[in-house]
C-alpha cells in the first residue's frame, strides 16, 4: 500500500479516461515558480485594485444598495469579518425580544486563494429579503499562505462565534450552510467535523469542488460544450482551466490524499453531512460531472461514470431551469432514514453565473441577461427547499 500511495503521478486508463489520483502529485520547480508569479499578479496587481474599484463604486455610484447591515468580527479570528444581512422587518434595536431567524451561512469561492464576502452582497441581500432569513457571510484566509485545512477550521470558529453569539437573531434549529465552488467544497467539509455534528440542518453546495481525484482534463472532458450558444459560453475550453493548477498548487500540497473527505467531500461517509443536501451544478462547468457523481453517491443513485458528460446537447433557451421531468437535469430523492437529497444542473451556464461580479469576466450581455434570469429562479428554489424541508417549521 505505501508503494502505491507514494506512486504520485500513477494513472490507469479506463475507456479512453484515466481513474482518479491516489495522492496530489508534486509540481516541477519550473511550474512553481510560474505558479508563484500568477498568484501575485492576481492577488497584488489585478485583484487589489479590482477591490479598490468597486469599493468605490458602491460608495459614489450605488451607495448602500447591497451592503450588509452589520460588519462583525470576533476575538478567534481577528482578521475574518463576517456580513450580516437582516430580512425587511426585522431591527435589533425594534424587533421583539427573543426573535429568532432561519439562519443562512454563506461561504464564498475563489479557488481558496481568491475572493471576498462581498463577492456574493447581492445574491445574500436577495436571498434575506425574499425569504426572510438572516443571512451571515463568512469568511476564511486564503492559499497559499493559508493552505489546506486552514480554511476548514477558520469556517468551524466562525460558525462556532455565530451560533453562539446572543446578540444575533439564529434560530439555532433552522441553520443552513451554502456555498460557491472552493466555498460548497467547504460547506461539505466543514459539515463533517465533530463541533457542527447536527447543527448545521442542511447544505446547499453550489457547483462545488468534491473530488480532487480527477486530473483537470478528464473533468473538463465530462461537462458540455455548447458552440452554438455564441459569446463567452461557447468557448472551446472551459475558462476555469487556466486557474485550476494554480489554485490546486496554492491549497494542497504534494503527497496530499485525494481521498482525504475533508479535502474531497466526495469521499465522506454520508452520516458525517448533514441529512439534507441540494447540489447544484452548472452545465457548462468542468466541476459539474463530480458534483454529479457525488449526488448520486449520496442519494444511493447510479454513479456516473468519469466518461459520462453532465446535461445534454441541445439549448435549453433563455432563463430556462429544468426543475423536472428529466433526471439529468433534476431530481429529489428521501433515503430510507429521512436524509434528502437534491440535483439542479442549472443548463446553458458557466461556473459562477450567480456571482455579483461576473459581468468583469463575460462582458456578454446575451449570457448576463440568461445568468440574471437564472439567478433570481435560483435564489427562489433554494428558499423555497429549505422553508419546506429542512428547516420547515414544526407544527
Amino acid at each position: 500500500m505505501a508503494d502505491a500511495v507514494s506512486a504520485t503521478a500513477a494513472m490507469e486508463t479506463t475507456g479512453g479516461f484515466e481513474t482518479t489520483r491516489v495522492v496530489v502529485p508534486p509540481v516541477p520547480l519550473s511550474q512553481r515558480i510560474k505558479f508563484a508569479i500568477v498568484a501575485f499578479i492576481w492577488t497584488k496587481l489585478l485583484l487589489k485594485p479590482m477591490l479598490y474599484f468597486s469599493e468605490a463604486k458602491k460608495l459614489f455610484v450605488s451607495p448602500g444598495e447591497n451592503e450588509p447591515d452589520h460588519v462583525k468580527t470576533y476575538p478567534v479570528r481577528k482578521s475574518l469579518a463576517i456580513r450580516i444581512f437582516f430580512p425587511p422587518g426585522y431591527s435589533p434595536s425594534t424587533s421583539p425580544p427573543g426573535t429568532k431567524l432561519p439562519t443562512l451561512l454563506t461561504i464564498h469561492g475563489g479557488g481558496f486563494t481568491v475572493g471576498q464576502p462581498h463577492d456574493n452582497d447581492g445574491w445574500n441581500r436577495t436571498f434575506s429579503t425574499r425569504h426572510g432569513f438572516l443571512v451571515i457571510a463568512l469568511d476564511y484566509r486564503k492559499a497559499p499562505g493559508a493552505p489546506f485545512p486552514t480554511a476548514i477550521y477558520d469556517v468551524e470558529a466562525l460558525i462556532g462565534c455565530v451560533l453562539s453569539d446572543a446578540t444575533l437573531p439564529v434560530d439555532s434549529a433552522r441553520v443552513a450552510l451554502a456555498g460557491w465552488s472552493a466555498g460548497g467544497n467547504l460547506a461539505l467539509s466543514v459539515s463533517q467535523l465533530p463541533s457542527l455534528q447536527g447543527r448545521i440542518r442542511a447544505a446547499v453546495p453550489l457547483y462545488p469542488l468534491v473530488d480532487y481525484g480527477p486530473a483537470d482534463a478528464v473533468k473538463a472532458r465530462g461537462r458540455r460544450y455548447k458552440p452554438a450558444l455564441g459569446g463567452f459560453r461557447a468557448r472551446p475550453t472551459d475558462f476555469l482551466l487556466a486557474m485550476t493548477g494554480v489554485f490546486s498548487w496554492a491549497y494542497v500540497k504534494p503527497g496530499q490524499r485525494c481521498d482525504d473527505p475533508l479535502l474531497s467531500p466526495f469521499y465522506a461517509d454520508r452520516g458525517q453531512l448533514p441529512r439534507s443536501i441540494f447540489v447544484i451544478a452548472c452545465e457548462l462547468d468542468l466541476l459539474a460531472p463530480e458534483a454529479w457523481r457525488m449526488a448520486c453517491k449520496l442519494a444511493g443513485k447510479r454513479v456516473p461514470g468519469l466518461d459520462e458528460v453532465v446535461g445534454c446537447e441541445e439549448t435549453v433557451g433563455k432563463g430556462v431551469l429544468i426543475t423536472e421531468g428529466d433526471e439529468r437535469f433534476a431530481w429529489e430523492k428521501t433515503t430510507e432514514d429521512g436524509s434528502r437529497y437534491r440535483w439542479l444542473l442549472v443548463p446553458d451556464t458557466i461556473h459562477g453565473f450567480d456571482q455579483d461580479n461576473i459581468n468583469a469576466l463575460a462582458r456578454d450581455p446575451v449570457f448576463l441577461e440568461d445568468a440574471r434570469i437564472k439567478t433570481t429562479k435560483e435564489i427562489d428554489l433554494i428558499g423555497r427547499w429549505l422553508l419546506d424541508g429542512p428547516l420547515k417549521v414544526d407544527s
